[in-house]
Protein backbone atom coordinates (compact mmCIF):
# COMPACT_ATOMS: atom_id res chain seq x y z
CA UNK A 1 0.00 0.00 0.00
CA UNK A 2 1.12 3.49 -0.76
CA UNK A 3 2.26 5.91 1.56
CA UNK A 4 -0.39 8.04 3.18
CA UNK A 5 0.00 11.74 1.13
CA UNK A 6 -3.67 13.40 2.25
CA UNK A 7 -6.53 13.23 0.52
CA UNK A 8 -7.32 12.29 -2.70
CA UNK A 9 -10.51 12.68 -5.21
CA UNK A 10 -11.06 11.97 -9.17
CA UNK A 11 -14.02 13.39 -10.50
CA UNK A 12 -14.70 11.23 -13.52
CA UNK A 13 -17.14 9.46 -15.56
CA UNK A 14 -17.20 5.49 -15.99
CA UNK A 15 -16.28 4.66 -19.38
CA UNK A 16 -14.14 7.49 -20.10
CA UNK A 17 -10.51 6.13 -21.45
CA UNK A 18 -8.87 8.99 -19.87
CA UNK A 19 -9.96 8.96 -16.40
CA UNK A 20 -9.29 5.05 -16.96
CA UNK A 21 -5.50 5.84 -17.14
CA UNK A 22 -5.76 7.80 -13.85
CA UNK A 23 -7.71 4.71 -12.31
CA UNK A 24 -4.65 2.43 -13.33
CA UNK A 25 -2.11 4.73 -12.06
CA UNK A 26 -3.92 5.03 -8.61
CA UNK A 27 -4.36 1.18 -8.79
CA UNK A 28 -0.73 0.45 -9.38
CA UNK A 29 0.75 3.29 -6.84
CA UNK A 30 -2.07 1.85 -4.01
CA UNK A 31 -3.34 5.00 -3.33
CA UNK A 32 -7.17 5.19 -1.95
CA UNK A 33 -8.96 7.89 -3.42
CA UNK A 34 -12.65 9.15 -3.45
CA UNK A 35 -14.30 8.50 -6.75
CA UNK A 36 -16.72 11.39 -7.75
CA UNK A 37 -19.53 10.67 -10.77
CA UNK A 38 -19.92 13.53 -13.14
CA UNK A 39 -22.68 14.17 -15.19
CA UNK A 40 -21.19 16.02 -18.33
CA UNK A 41 -25.06 17.01 -19.86
CA UNK A 42 -25.30 18.57 -16.16
CA UNK A 43 -21.65 19.15 -15.09
CA UNK A 44 -21.32 19.63 -11.28
CA UNK A 45 -20.22 22.91 -9.67
CA UNK A 46 -17.29 21.02 -8.69
CA UNK A 47 -15.91 20.32 -11.89
CA UNK A 48 -16.25 24.06 -13.03
CA UNK A 49 -14.82 25.13 -9.91
CA UNK A 50 -11.85 23.03 -10.61
CA UNK A 51 -11.31 22.96 -13.76
CA UNK A 52 -12.72 26.10 -15.22
CA UNK A 53 -10.40 26.07 -18.43
CA UNK A 54 -11.46 23.15 -20.01
CA UNK A 55 -15.02 21.71 -18.40
CA UNK A 56 -13.97 18.62 -18.56
CA UNK A 57 -12.84 15.03 -16.60
CA UNK A 58 -10.56 13.82 -15.61
CA UNK A 59 -10.31 16.28 -12.66
CA UNK A 60 -7.40 14.98 -9.68
CA UNK A 61 -7.80 16.70 -6.45
CA UNK A 62 -4.95 16.15 -3.71
CA UNK A 63 -5.47 17.95 -1.01
CA UNK A 64 -7.85 20.50 -2.40
CA UNK A 65 -5.38 21.43 -5.36
CA UNK A 66 -6.99 20.25 -8.76
CA UNK A 67 -4.68 18.90 -11.83
CA UNK A 68 -6.92 17.85 -15.25
CA UNK A 69 -5.41 16.42 -18.09
CA UNK A 70 -5.20 12.90 -17.90
CA UNK A 71 -1.80 12.25 -18.69
CA UNK A 72 -0.29 15.42 -16.52
CA UNK A 73 -2.22 13.79 -13.74
CA UNK A 74 -0.60 10.27 -14.16
CA UNK A 75 3.21 12.11 -13.87
CA UNK A 76 1.81 13.85 -10.76
CA UNK A 77 1.01 10.84 -9.11
CA UNK A 78 3.92 9.14 -9.91
CA UNK A 79 6.58 11.84 -8.96
CA UNK A 80 4.03 12.28 -5.32
CA UNK A 81 3.86 8.19 -4.66
CA UNK A 82 7.27 7.23 -5.31
CA UNK A 83 6.84 3.12 -5.29
CA UNK A 84 5.98 1.09 -8.65
CA UNK A 85 7.46 3.85 -10.58
CA UNK A 86 5.31 4.70 -14.20
CA UNK A 87 8.13 6.66 -15.71
CA UNK A 88 11.57 5.56 -16.47
CA UNK A 89 14.36 6.99 -14.40
CA UNK A 90 16.53 7.87 -17.46
CA UNK A 91 16.20 11.42 -18.95
CA UNK A 92 16.58 9.94 -22.59
CA UNK A 93 13.85 7.40 -22.03
CA UNK A 94 11.49 9.55 -19.71
CA UNK A 95 11.35 12.08 -22.52
CA UNK A 96 10.55 8.89 -24.97
CA UNK A 97 7.68 7.99 -22.95
CA UNK A 98 6.13 11.31 -23.21
CA UNK A 99 6.55 11.76 -26.64
CA UNK A 100 4.84 8.52 -27.54
CA UNK A 101 2.06 8.86 -25.00
CA UNK A 102 1.74 12.62 -26.59
CA UNK A 103 1.65 10.70 -29.85
CA UNK A 104 -1.18 8.64 -28.85
CA UNK A 105 -3.38 11.14 -28.03
CA UNK A 106 -2.65 13.19 -30.92
CA UNK A 107 -2.68 10.87 -33.86
CA UNK A 108 -5.15 7.94 -32.90
CA UNK A 109 -7.28 8.99 -30.10
CA UNK A 110 -9.19 11.92 -32.13
CA UNK A 111 -8.71 9.69 -35.26
CA UNK A 112 -10.01 6.81 -34.42
CA UNK A 113 -13.00 8.60 -32.68
CA UNK A 114 -14.07 10.26 -35.67
CA UNK A 115 -13.06 7.24 -37.96
CA UNK A 116 -16.49 5.50 -36.35
CA UNK A 117 -18.71 8.69 -34.84
CA UNK A 118 -18.49 10.53 -38.17
CA UNK A 119 -21.07 10.99 -40.49
CA UNK A 120 -19.10 12.05 -43.69
CA UNK A 121 -17.79 8.92 -45.53
CA UNK A 122 -14.70 11.04 -47.15
CA UNK A 123 -13.69 12.14 -43.14
CA UNK A 124 -14.04 8.59 -41.75
CA UNK A 125 -12.33 6.90 -44.35
CA UNK A 126 -9.35 9.82 -43.99
CA UNK A 127 -9.26 9.25 -39.91
CA UNK A 128 -9.28 5.70 -41.16
CA UNK A 129 -6.21 5.63 -42.97
CA UNK A 130 -4.40 8.07 -40.03
CA UNK A 131 -5.34 5.27 -37.26
CA UNK A 132 -3.36 2.44 -39.15
CA UNK A 133 -0.35 4.96 -40.20
CA UNK A 134 -0.15 5.97 -36.74
CA UNK A 135 -0.62 2.31 -35.06
CA UNK A 136 2.16 0.84 -37.44
CA UNK A 137 4.62 3.62 -35.78
CA UNK A 138 3.51 2.26 -32.30
CA UNK A 139 4.12 -1.08 -33.67
CA UNK A 140 7.18 -0.37 -34.80
CA UNK A 141 7.95 1.26 -31.63
CA UNK A 142 7.01 -1.81 -29.27
CA UNK A 143 9.89 -3.68 -31.17
CA UNK A 144 10.01 -7.23 -29.19
CA UNK A 145 8.93 -5.45 -26.13
CA UNK A 146 6.24 -7.26 -23.54
CA UNK A 147 4.85 -3.48 -22.88
CA UNK A 148 6.41 -0.45 -23.76
CA UNK A 149 7.89 0.24 -20.55
CA UNK A 150 9.71 -2.85 -20.34
CA UNK A 151 9.17 -5.84 -18.24
CA UNK A 152 6.60 -3.41 -16.56
CA UNK A 153 3.84 -1.34 -17.83
CA UNK A 154 4.44 2.25 -17.62
CA UNK A 155 3.91 5.81 -18.80
CA UNK A 156 3.01 4.54 -22.56
CA UNK A 157 1.36 1.70 -21.40
CA UNK A 158 -1.46 3.77 -19.56
CA UNK A 159 -1.85 6.13 -22.23
CA UNK A 160 -2.60 3.02 -25.15
CA UNK A 161 -5.43 2.40 -22.88
CA UNK A 162 -7.47 3.67 -25.07
CA UNK A 163 -6.21 1.17 -27.66
CA UNK A 164 -6.01 -1.84 -25.90
CA UNK A 165 -9.53 -1.19 -24.73
CA UNK A 166 -11.62 1.32 -26.42
CA UNK A 167 -10.60 0.54 -29.91
CA UNK A 168 -11.69 -3.40 -30.52
CA UNK A 169 -15.20 -1.87 -28.92
CA UNK A 170 -15.65 0.92 -31.30
CA UNK A 171 -14.77 -0.81 -34.37
CA UNK A 172 -16.95 -3.81 -33.31
CA UNK A 173 -19.61 -1.73 -33.06
CA UNK A 174 -18.93 0.02 -36.51
CA UNK A 175 -18.04 -3.27 -38.45
CA UNK A 176 -14.49 -1.89 -39.08
CA UNK A 177 -11.44 -2.90 -39.15
CA UNK A 178 -8.93 -0.52 -37.67
CA UNK A 179 -6.47 -2.48 -34.91
CA UNK A 180 -6.67 -6.38 -35.75
CA UNK A 181 -4.09 -9.11 -34.92
CA UNK A 182 -3.74 -9.46 -38.27
CA UNK A 183 -2.73 -5.86 -39.41
CA UNK A 184 -0.81 -5.19 -35.77
CA UNK A 185 0.38 -8.58 -33.98
CA UNK A 186 2.63 -6.98 -31.79
CA UNK A 187 0.49 -4.33 -30.38
CA UNK A 188 -2.49 -6.81 -30.52
CA UNK A 189 -0.11 -9.54 -28.52
CA UNK A 190 0.48 -5.87 -25.88
CA UNK A 191 -2.89 -5.12 -25.79
CA UNK A 192 -4.21 -8.73 -24.59
CA UNK A 193 -0.85 -8.53 -21.86
CA UNK A 194 -1.78 -5.50 -21.06
CA UNK A 195 -5.71 -6.04 -20.20
CA UNK A 196 -5.21 -9.62 -18.76
CA UNK A 197 -2.59 -7.76 -16.09
CA UNK A 198 -4.18 -7.74 -12.64
CA UNK A 199 -4.27 -3.69 -12.02
CA UNK A 200 -5.78 -3.19 -15.34
CA UNK A 201 -8.16 -6.05 -15.29
CA UNK A 202 -9.62 -4.16 -12.20
CA UNK A 203 -9.96 -0.83 -13.02
CA UNK A 204 -11.10 -1.02 -16.89
CA UNK A 205 -15.14 -0.73 -17.04
CA UNK A 206 -17.42 -3.30 -17.89
CA UNK A 207 -17.98 -3.66 -21.52
CA UNK A 208 -21.27 -4.63 -22.37
CA UNK A 209 -22.80 -1.67 -20.98
CA UNK A 210 -20.19 0.55 -22.81
CA UNK A 211 -21.01 -1.55 -25.99
CA UNK A 212 -24.54 -0.66 -25.58
CA UNK A 213 -23.76 3.02 -24.85
CA UNK A 214 -21.96 3.16 -27.55
CA UNK A 215 -23.59 1.22 -30.25
CA UNK A 216 -26.70 3.75 -29.32
CA UNK A 217 -25.05 6.61 -30.61
CA UNK A 218 -23.54 5.33 -33.80
CA UNK A 219 -27.22 3.83 -34.27
CA UNK A 220 -28.71 7.50 -33.70
CA UNK A 221 -25.65 9.18 -35.79
CA UNK A 222 -25.82 6.16 -39.19
CA UNK A 223 -29.84 7.01 -38.91
CA UNK A 224 -29.43 10.61 -39.39
CA UNK A 225 -27.47 10.39 -42.56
Amino acid sequence: MAENLGEVKLLGVVGSPFVCRVQIALKLKGVEYEFIEENLANKSDLLLKYNPVYKKVPVFVHNGKPISESLVIVEYIDETWKNNPILPSEPYQRALARFWSKFIDDKIVGAAWKAVFTADEKEREKNLEESSEALQFLENELKDKKFFGGEEFGLVDIAAVFIAFWIPLIQDIAGLKIFTSEKFPKLYNWSQEFLNHSVVKEVVPPRDPLFAFFKGRYESLTASK
